[in-house]
């Protein structure tokens, strides 16, 4: 948990006149922006920290007043970031990805859906018609699949470790699973070979971008194989093909498991390096 606040400090002393990074501070998500995903039940309990025991350990931790303050913050930042990311081309939130979180609970360390919000709440404002989700996270994005199930507006595409999390699996528009121990060349070729084709069949108005970096091969959780510098190539793959398309791009932090906190803020902090060169 401490990786979010440590990324924000690492791009706040890199960049300490404000020259490449843009900071804004969102407002906490509204319940009814929660309400077009999740069931009222659910988001009440977590609102009135009242999350039953076995729904709170399927989450991975007890719904304190402060865990559910995070988790209303993350989702306004991913709102914010695809409303920035609308108007300005590029934008990233420092915290967001909780692809485990389905319409009627938490799952996985996700206890909103957070791009599900988002997504609907831009529709509902009629800034959007057609999102593209690209979850990169090493796990796949079940919860997000699920949400999504029969909504055509909506791509979800999920590269990811086949034999890991979640063992029951949900169909997204497209999924690649992908073999234990794979390495950065076979991994960049088939991401760049599928985005090329997505981003030509799907007419987006605006990408969503999870970008975890579970996909390392020094990751406690992940099962593949890609280095720091694979990582990064990825982060530019995206933005490149993207932009190229001329579409707007929302990134947000997703998964990272290491005991070495600063090496786990240096590989998420690919994703704004990145970002900064499309501002």
């Amino acid at each position: 948990m401490r990786k979010y606040a440590e990324v924000a400090r690492w791009l706040k002393e890199t960049d300490p006149q404000g020259a490449l990074y843009d900071f804004h501070e969102p407002d906490p998500i509204s319940r009814d922006d929660l309400l077009r995903v999740h069931a009222r039940e659910y988001v009440d309990q977590v609102l009135s920290c009242t999350v039953p025991h076995t729904i709170a350990r399927e989450i991975g931790f007890p719904m304190t007043e402060s865990v559910s303050f995070r988790a209303q913050c993350a989702t306004g930042g991913s709102l914010l970031t695809a409303m920035l990311a609308l108007e300005h081309g590029v934008a990233c939130n420092t915290a967001g990805g909780s692809h485990h979180a389905r319409i009627a609970q938490g799952a996985g360390f996700c206890v909103f859906n957070d791009v599900a919000v988002a997504v609907r709440a831009v529709q509902a404002m009629r800034m959007v018609r057609r999102v593209l989700i690209i979850d990169l996270d090493v796990h796949q994005g079940d919860g997000t699949a699920d949400i999504f199930a029969h909504d055509t507006s909506v791509f979800t595409l999920s590269l990811h470790s086949e034999k890991n999390y979640p063992v029951r699996k949900k169909a997204s528009t497209l999924d690649v699973p992908l073999e234990d121990g794979m390495e950065d060349d076979e991994y960049l070729s088939i991401l760049e070979d599928t985005l090329k084709r997505v981003l030509t069949t799907f007419k987006a108005d605006l990408v969503f971008f999870n970008a975890g970096v579970d996909p390392h091969h020094d990751d406690r959780l992940g099962r593949l194989a890609l280095s720091d510098q694979g990582l990064r190539k990825r982060e530019e793959l995206v933005f490149k093909l993207v932009r190229n398309e001329g579409l707007p791009l929302a990134g947000v932090l997703g998964g990272g498991y290491s005991y070495n906190l600063r090496l786990l803020v240096n590989r998420h902090s690919n994703l704004y390096r990145v970002a900064a060169k499309y501002l």
